[in-house]
């Protein structure tokens, strides 16, 4: 496999984490409209990005493969949950 397979896999790994990150940030903003944001914009996105991140990998370490719909129902409940308590911080 070479350089450019590599980093497309890669890329095609993280991008649902990484849209979900970008995502849950925004639809916070446009729900809570009397709240203000705690955190900035890039802040909240990158830790989401990060748990969902961690939730891929770790799906990938129990199941072995990418792509069950166990680790993406888990990786949508974690930014969930983030996004969650980083609103109530």
């Amino acid at each position: 496999m070479g350089l450019l397979d590599v980093t497309n896999h890669l890329v095609n790994f993280a991008a649902p984490a990484f849209f979900l990150a970008l995502a849950m940030p925004l639809f916070a903003r446009l729900t809570a409209r009397n709240k203000a944001a705690r955190l900035a914009f890039v802040v909240q996105s990158a830790v989401t990005f990060v748990a969902g991140l961690g939730v891929l990998l770790a799906g990938l370490w129990i199941w072995g493969q990418d792509g069950k719909m166990l680790t993406y129902l888990a990786l949508v409940l974690v930014c969930g949950t983030t996004q969650w308590a980083m609103q109530r911080s």
